[in-house]
């Protein structure tokens, strides 16, 4: 017997000989409905290729996929001026290339030379601020030190809008004098009352360097150099052959709509407060204080049914300049939140979650002020956690945004929690 195959091709059946019998094969149209017994080379090598692709393209997509369950995705949120984009800047500096020489860590000459204008911009916003400032201030009011301030006055006035702005010696020895005026110095003592850049003095105390033709900003520089951050900008970094993205996104009320898209396959939020504006107002909003606007958002953000299962690490910035003005006692915490004239720190869980935080080098009033500050957003995440599953949970921790000491401490206390969020959301603990 000839053994025979059978085909099976719609409803009929191909009989063929694996011998050949001198029979002529099978050459029906397709249309009859038979096919082909077997495909021909052509067919044979495209189908190959096919498969090749198709191979490749599923080992890019596992690729993809253990890339992505190994990386960390953090998001920078907060209010403008809270210091996100100082964070960042932290991150590029603490975790650059070990080739680079100390001072050279984070950003490159051509990328220090890009920052001059920037620079050099906040330089003449900050003296002009406080030009205009005085003629802002009352009970009591405050008046420049002679005429000769008030002639350098004028002319700060008159070159605050210019766009293509020539920054000559003229300009610096003017800023140099009026940085000197008592009635600036005044000022700048109330300048929570008015919108100036919290690096005024730093940069008042480089005139001498910027101005130099050789200038080439420090890292300190470009950290404490302000600059609006519009849109979503990403920052990558490795730790540990741990590969981290963080997001950085505009404060500013006008930004926030676009935070939702970055909602999506993070592993926490690290929220950012300015601990010290509790006496300072909004920019675009000169009713609202920046803390009161940071504690709304704060909640906007734990509530948000999008974020549900996202733990949230909290910064609360800033804490150099809340120090000064605690131990200075100038500007009381009582007169623009009345709750802290009764608040107490014995029996506290904040101060018992938070003791080994506290700076003994502090002052006991600087210790209440930085729980009370704490407690105002813990509260907010208690609030629900019955209706929490028990794993998503807010941190809090005291942070200085320009100091890299005080960053790189930080962030190294935050590894552990950040690696933990990724753990449980892949399922693995």
């Amino acid at each position: 017997l000839v053994p025979y195959r059978v085909y099976a091709v719609s409803s009929s059946l191909v009989l063929r000989s694996r011998r050949s019998l001198g029979v002529v094969p099978y050459t029906g149209d397709r249309a009859m409905g038979c096919l082909p017994s077997r495909p021909n080379n052509a067919d044979s090598d495209e189908l190959k290729k096919q498969k090749k692709v198709n191979r490749e393209i599923n080992r890019q997509i596992h690729q993809e996929k253990a890339k992505f369950r190994a990386t960390h995705r953090l998001l920078l949120l907060g209010a403008g001026e809270s210091g996100k984009s100082t964070i960042v800047k932290q991150m590029r500096i603490i975790h650059d290339s070990q080739e680079r020489q100390e001072k050279d860590k984070g950003f490159s000459s051509d990328e220090r030379r890009a920052k001059i204008p920037a620079i050099k911009s906040n330089v003449r916003d900050i003296i002009c601020t406080l030009v205009e400032g005085i003629s802002m201030l009352a009970n009591p009011s405050v008046d420049f030190g002679g005429d000769s301030s008030r002639s350098r006055a004028d002319y700060m006035r008159k070159i605050r809008l210019e766009r293509e702005f020539d920054y000559s010696d003229e300009f610096y020895d003017h800023t140099q004098a009026l940085w000197r005026d008592s009635g600036i110095q005044e000022a700048y003592k109330r300048s929570n009352e008015f919108q100036l850049l919290d690096s005024a003095a730093y940069f008042m105390g480089r005139l001498a360097a910027i101005r130099d033709a050789s200038y080439l900003p420090s890292n300190e520089d470009i950290l404490r150099c302000r600059v609006i951050t519009q849109g979503i900008y990403e920052t990558k970094f490795e730790v540990n052959r741990v590969t981290f993205y963080m997001f950085d996104v505009g404060g500013q009320r006008s930004e926030r709509g676009k935070w939702i898209q970055c909602f999506t396959g993070i592993t926490a939020i690290i929220f950012v407060v300015a601990c010290s504006g509790y006496d300072t107002y909004l920019r675009e909003d000169p009713s609202k204080l920046r803390l009161e606007e940071a504690i709304e958002l704060f909640e906007s953000i734990w509530l948000n049914r999008w974020l549900q299962n996202t733990s949230v690490i909290l910064f609360l910035n800033k804490e150099d300049l809340l120090r000064e003005k605690i131990d200075a006692g100038m500007s009381k915490i009582e007169k623009y939140f009345s709750s802290y004239a009764d608040y107490t720190i014995t029996g506290s869980q904040v101060y018992e979650d938070m003791k080994e935080k506290l700076d003994p080098g502090e002052s006991s009033e600087v210790h209440r002020a930085k729980l009370w500050f704490v407690e105002q957003f813990m509260q907010i995440s208690w609030s629900d956690e019955d209706e929490e599953d028990g794993h998503r949970q807010c941190y809090p921790h005291f942070t200085t945004a320009i100091d890299t000491s005080n960053i790189k401490r930080v962030f190294n206390d935050c590894k552990h929690i950040i690696t933990t969020l990724h753990l449980e959301q892949m399922g693995l603990l």
